[in-house]
């Protein structure tokens, strides 16, 4: 009773579904050892190792890449083995070997399934194994043929005590071990049984990544399957280092037999080491593939299953029912209630200057002195084309400045778009001028306006805009941004704004 108590009940029953499904695989066997059956002269048959040497038939057809082992095969493969100890005609080798894939593989195309009591839930459960699968058909014929399914392999695994996660990693140990006892024939079979495992990988991973698709369903779950995939990038990693070496130890292995290739018996060696150097390259390859596909992996089905999982759960966020029910209904402290509403707060805004406008131009002016804004506006070279320009841009900007002032005499407040607007009904032309938008732009980087006399220089030539601003007599007029923009048409924009009088001294 003592020794019950020391230990923990629930450690030890912990993962009994993991390890029953590794019971299940050996059902089949089993299964086939209870069947009593006898050969022609009475001689009892042991369906069990039957079944085993049908599953090294079936491992080596996938060792030599062939897809097409079928009834026929299997039977003829067990007539040469059981040839000294059974005596059946051809027919019944069939008959067994269809009995014995038939436990494997059940005629409805179902897994086989596996029923236990799992003391870990306390709670019935069922395992589904799939020993063998259907790899092609030849409609001609009317032949199925089958090839080994991961549990199959893992079951062919199994019966060496290998573990099938870490089966890569023994066969580079083994092949090292056989390369430096120079075991060639031996090596290239190991070589062989590695690509096997890495297809077999292969196959696991482009499961994994559908798993993933469909089962994350929580974050609980999707640190599972990145933990999981870190562990299988770690392992791919590990296996990648020993590839390395394993092909250096091979270059080197090479070069040491070409130097004794002078020796007869040295030939089929170097032969061998060929093949070796070639096969594993292949194997390498497709193991480096491997390892950029757990990458691409981690780095895409996952972040789009995190992507999945955080829209799932911004479609089912409930505002009233996920936080005004937390708050209203649960005494929150207040730095908790603080943690609850702070991603629903706008970020804080603190008015500031930015340090590059100490390289903008600067006013200086010494103690007393008056700043004197030179109000006038840049003149046209001399010419009669300047002159020309001038004068259609003055008469224009004098009709803009006749137009404003009509308006602002019966309101105290007119917006650009409104001007806009009644140039579209009654002026529409002029919106198409790039001088109707240099007007209210000039007018706007020299607010506040006011009226300045012409100095009276023979060489000072009147432009447009003073003609114009000697319509305001007194008057200061002012412009101020508002906020948006007027879209007018398909070439111009422009900020809206707000005409006003300033000072007002006197009338026209």
């Amino acid at each position: 009773m003592d020794i019950v108590g020391a230990a923990d009940v629930n450690q030890i029953v912990t993962g009994f579904q993991e390890r029953m499904s590794k019971v299940a695989l050996f059902d089949p066997l089993f299964e086939l050892q209870r069947k009593k059956q006898t050969d022609l002269n009475g001689t009892a048959i042991d369906m069990m190792e039957l079944g085993l040497l049908s599953l090294l038939f079936f491992f080596e057809q996938k060792l030599m890449r062939n897809q097409r082992a079928g009834v026929k095969d299997l039977a003829a493969f067990l007539k040469i083995v059981t040839a000294q100890r059974l005596h059946f005609t051809g027919d019944d080798f069939e008959e067994l070997a269809r009995s014995v894939i038939q436990v494997f593989r059940p005629a409805s195309g179902r897994k086989r399934s596996f029923s236990f009591y799992n003391w870990e839930t306390q709670e019935q459960s069922t395992i589904n194994t799939s020993i063998l699968k259907a790899s092609a058909f030849d409609a001609k014929s009317n032949t199925q043929y089958y090839a080994l399914d991961e549990d199959g392999l893992e079951l062919v695994f199994a019966t060496k005590e290998f573990y099938l996660e870490f089966q890569l990693s023994i066969h580079q140990l083994v092949l090292r071990k056989q390369l430096e006892k120079g075991e060639f024939q031996g090596a290239l079979r190991q070589i062989n049984e590695m690509r096997v495992d890495v297809e077999a990988l292969q196959e696991r991973m482009v499961k994994l990544a559908h798993e993933i698709k469909r089962s994350i369903v929580s974050e609980e779950t999707l640190k599972k399957y990145g933990t999981l995939l870190d562990d299988i990038y770690a392992r791919l990693q590990r296996e990648n280092e020993e590839f390395e070496e394993l092909r250096d130890f091979v270059k080197e292995t090479k070069e040491r037999i070409y130097a004794d290739t002078l020796q007869s018996k040295q030939h089929n060696a170097y032969e061998f080491i060929l093949r070796i150097s070639v096969e594993l390259e292949k194997v390498h390859g497709e193991h480096t593939s491997l390892l950029q596909r757990s990458m691409e992996l981690k780095s895409g089905a996952l972040q789009a299953a995190k992507e999945s999982l955080y829209y799932t759960g911004m479609d089912s966020f409930n505002f009233d029912k996920d936080i005004a029910s937390l708050v209203f209904g649960s005494p929150l402290p207040l730095d908790a209630l603080r943690g609850v509403l702070s991603p629903f707060i706008g970020l804080e805004q603190t008015a500031g200057w930015s340090l590059l406008t100490v390289f903008a131009p600067q006013n200086i002016t010494g103690d007393g002195e008056v700043d004197n804004r030179d109000e006038g506006f840049l003149e046209l070279a001399d010419g009669d084309q300047a002159d020309e320009f001038v004068q259609r841009r003055g008469t224009l900007f004098t009709e803009l400045m006749v137009d404003l002032l009509e308006s602002l005499s019966s309101r105290s407040l007119v917006r650009l778009s409104e001007r806009i607007e009644w140039y579209k009904e009654e002026k529409a032309y002029l919106l198409d001028s790039r001088a109707f938008y240099d007007f209210w732009l000039i007018l706007h980087q020299r607010s506040p306006i006011h009226s300045k006399p012409l100095q009276h220089n023979e060489e000072a030539k009147p432009n447009g805009m003073e003609e114009a601003m000697r319509l305001l007599g007194n008057r200061t007029l002012l412009l101020e941004e508002e906020y948006g923009m007027i879209q007018v048409n398909e070439r111009f924009i422009i900020q809206e704004m707000k005409l006003r009088w300033g000072g007002l001294d006197d009338g026209l």
